[in-house]
This record gives C-alpha cells, structure tokens and sequence, in this order.
C-alpha cells in the first residue's frame, strides 16, 4: 500500500449520512470547495468528495437501501486494517458490539461497524488495492 491512508491503524475516510443529500452538497461545496462527484448504485446516489484532488469521503442518504436501521444524520470515520474479520473478532473479544458484520464493497474492499465498549462508533475497512 502506497498510500498512508490505506495503511493498517489509520483514518482513511469520512463519510457523511444525512437526511437531504442536496442541501449537504449545497452547504459543503460552499463552505469547504469540495469537489463532488456522484456514483449511481443499487437503489441509491453515493456522492464521493475531493479536496485538492484527493478522493477524501463520501455521503449518501440515511433512507439509502443498504443503511441499517433509521440513524440520524452524523459523519463516520473509517480506519483502515489490514483484515476485517480478524479486527472485528479481536474488537468483539475486548467488549466492542458489532453494528454491521464484515461485507465486501464492490471494487472497494470489506468492512464492517463495530460500537467500542464506551459507546463510540467507527468502521473498519480493509482496501482490496
């Protein structure tokens, strides 16, 4: 892996959920000079972000087909590792709470959603490239 950011223990991307899509788009490009770039998938619009041509998040609706449950609006955090499911067992056997078991993203990797012991959530991808 070349990239730092896609090294084991890292923060590798941010994601936004939220309830209108539009309106984040409008606020984010305004505020921050994001570069947005829209990927039609199964169901839904992904909506990738660059800052200074660097892919850095992304955003989707909450009412998207493959989010779970009715989450309210928030940013995620991913950090990279080097194998998901030896990282979800590990976080599971220190008191973490699977959120969303291991799955594969086409082209991307696999990740899954784990809930530390304190209360605090973060997901953990591991990159296929």
């Amino acid at each position: 892996m070349s990239n730092v950011s896609q090294q084991h223990g890292t923060f590798s991307w941010c994601e936004l959920m939220t309830t209108d899509t539009e309106a984040a788009k409008s606020f984010y490009t305004q505020l921050l000079g994001w570069k947005l770039q829209d990927i039609h998938m199964e169901g839904t619009t992904y909506t990738t972000i660059s800052a200074e041509e660097h892919e850095i998040g992304g955003m989707m609706s909450v009412s998207a087909p493959a989010v779970q449950g009715n989450p309210p609006p928030h940013w995620g955090v991913y950090v990279t590792v080097d194998d998901v499911d030896a990282s979800v067992k590990k976080a599971e056997e220190l008191g973490a709470s699977i959120l969303v078991s291991p799955v594969d993203i086409q082209d991307v990797g696999r990740f899954s959603v784990i809930q530390d012991p304190q209360g605090a959530v973060l997901s953990l991808i591991t990159y296929t490239n």
